[in-house]
């Protein structure tokens, strides 16, 4: 999860949301992820698809068998389903969202739903850190829009 809060820390710099994620296999980070949403203008360019799409291009398969996930976030419903399609075995998670979390947070696609793929999931990893940099993000994000725009 270390290393997935350094990839969120990227995405902050940018002002983008603070989200991050890596995808392991066999004990190695395989992919990389981080929020790209507002940089490229593309609503689906979330940590997770990153990572996913990284990691398919690295095992040159869609279907990410005996992968991980961690992720500073609770995946949104694009993204849970992502994992779901990919085959990821498990996914690690920092902090829930409240307001699009869809592993338990405003449904669970993992386990309330019967699909081809069962994902295994665990939250709470580093939370309180995961939280901090998102809590910072939105506090500093605030303060820069009430500013016109303009750097603290």
């Amino acid at each position: 999860m270390e290393q997935a809060l350094k990839e969120a820390k990227k995405a902050y710099k940018k002002l983008e949301v603070p989200v991050g994620a890596v995808i392991v296999k066999d004990g190695k980070i395989i992919a990389r992820g981080y929020n790209q949403k507002e940089t490229k203008t593309d609503t689906t360019k979330h940590a997770e698809i990153l990572a996913i799409q990284k990691a398919s291009k690295k095992l040159k398969s869609w279907r990410l068998i005996d992968c991980e996930m961690y992720v500073t976030l609770e995946p949104c419903s694009m993204c849970a389903g992502a994992i779901i399609n990919s085959r990821i075995k498990k996914v690690y998670i920092g902090t829930m969202d409240e307001k699009t979390g869809a592993v338990g947070s405003k449904l669970n696609l993992f386990e309330d739903y019967t699909f081809n793929h069962k994902v295994d999931f665990e939250k709470g990893i580093l939370k309180e850190e995961c939280e901090k940099l998102l809590k910072q993000f939105f506090k500093e994000l605030r303060v820069l829009k009430n500013n016109g725009g303009k750097n603290v």
